[in-house]
């Protein structure tokens, strides 16, 4: 592993199959020994706060990564099944040393995954992952004297109080009376399932929960974020019932939504509206918005149009927060429902959280979600994702680096192109905008086909 590569971290945390290295028995064990090495050199008497989404994987996983923790000398509180910004909110408002949650995410049930929180409640900068990687490999080279593990309680069913402090928090930042509105809210199976109900029930919204029977393997399957035209579809069927619907992914770090005619309305127009509403209220520093490199190109139009501009970040909500924090922005976000507030105590996307944002500005303004985002116009967008069988830069390849030159010629200004490998899976992901869908379509086939025909795996 060279100085400046990181091999098992992402840019969401440490991904892969669950049983697989690097999540395997053996390995998550060792994950947790260097994490809490890593605490114990500024606290050896640190204390570690840990979630999981509903996996069936993910307890064992939780217990396993517990009991390498303690080996260290760590104490590990557990919160059971909660979302990622739930671990994220504990460990910031706790004084915990660290949070750490299990979960992959959107993946499928088969995966798993381990994110790590500092004890300020943001994700760990790249160079400290890296840090911990080295210290993990060395552990997996030579376990050393403490190998055997400790016996730890069991990650399930966690302490209630915990998951209590998350919701009476998000409860507490809502200052609109939410009782009028009526939406449907899908929970994906996953972590929503185990704190959603109880929060709108507290705020007095008219909720109709689905998707909320995890059952260890059903988590994303049809539903959530994932299928944001499930719940839209849903709404539609029901004309009348309902003001808006609402869809979280598995650990619930993000949200889609849909209006009351069954439209899904994405990330851009959530920050199109957060932004709008802010800047109304003061509140919107420097009159910035960051998105990142996908954001559409009608959303950085409308901003323009109320006077707002819109930074672009790489792609992952670290890297979205890393730009805010550089820039002192309080909102930004991606189209995938990550939206990161940070008027507030969030130190990362949350979906609940826009989730009570949303509906918030839609009590405020008196406007109906269609209504609030309805001046978006979308430029024909797609996205193609590529299998590959290694990441090898695209401009060391020429043939691909021509199809993106080309592509690039022929749009002259008028759209846009994107093509990165993804952070968390073995694929290349090839976004095209255009003025046409016609065009749109022919220039992302010729540039995937590039890559398939190159790297396909």
């Amino acid at each position: 592993m060279t100085s400046q590569t990181r091999q098992l971290f992402g840019t969401d945390g440490i991904r892969g199959v669950a049983g697989e290295f690097p999540l395997t028995f053996e390995s998550t064990y060792l994950i947790g020994r260097a994490v809490g090495h890593d605490l114990a050199r500024s606290d050896p008497q640190a204390r570690v706060v840990i979630g999981q989404d509903t996996r069936e994987s993910s307890a064992w996983i939780a217990d396993r990564v517990a009991a390498g923790l303690a080996a260290s000398g760590c104490e590990v509180h557990s919160a059971g099944v909660i979302t990622t910004p739930g671990v994220a909110y504990l460990a910031r408002a706790r004084g915990y040393a660290a949070g750490i949650v299990i979960s992959a995410s959107h993946n499928p049930w088969t995966d798993n995954g381990i994110k790590v929180f500092s004890g300020d409640g943001y994700k760990l900068p790249d160079a400290h992952e890296l840090a911990i990687e080295e210290e993990i490999f060395g552990l997996l080279q030579n376990p050393g004297v403490d190998a055997a593990a400790p016996q730890v309680a069991p990650s399930l069913p966690g302490e209630a109080e915990l998951r209590q402090a998350y919701i009476e928090w998000l409860a507490g930042s809502v200052t609109a009376d939410l009782r009028s509105l009526r939406i449907l809210v899908d929970c994906a199976n996953g972590a929503a399932a185990a704190e959603a109900p109880e929060l709108f029930r507290k705020c007095g919204v008219q909720a109709v929960i689905e998707n909320a029977c995890p059952d260890g393997r059903n988590i994303n399957e049809g539903c959530g974020a994932l299928h944001p035209a499930a719940v839209a579809r849903a709404v539609a069927e029901r004309k009348g019932e309902f003001d808006l619907g609402v869809t979280f992914d598995g650990d619930a770090d993000r949200a889609l939504f849909c209006d009351a005619g069954g439209k899904v309305v994405n990330g851009d127009g959530i920050m199109l509206l957060a932004a709008r509403d802010m800047k109304e209220h003061g509140v919107l520093n420097g009159g910035i918005v960051v998105g990142t490199t996908m954001s559409n190109m009608g959303l950085e139009v409308a901003l323009r149009g109320s006077g707002i501009r819109l930074l672009r970040a790489n792609v992952g909500d670290k890297y979205v927060l890393e730009e805010m924090r550089k820039h002192d922005a309080i909102l930004g976000g991606e189209q995938s429902g990550h939206i990161i507030f940070r008027d507030g105590d969030a130190t990362t996307g949350d979906g609940l959280l826009t989730a009570l944002r949303v509906m918030e500005t839609m009590v405020r303004t008196r406007g109906s979600l269609a209504q609030l985002v309805s001046d978006l116009k979308v430029f024909p967008q797609t996205i193609q994702n590529v299998r590959v069988r290694e990441k090898v830069p695209f401009d060391q390849i020429p043939e691909i680096q021509q199809a993106i030159d080309s592509a690039q010629q022929e749009l002259d200004g008028n759209g846009r192109i994107v093509v990165r490998y993804s952070g968390t899976e073995a694929l290349a992901r090839v976004m095209v905008e255009a003025e046409s869908e016609e065009k749109m379509k022919r220039l992302a086939e010729t540039i995937a086909g590039s890559i398939k025909k190159s790297l396909g795996a």
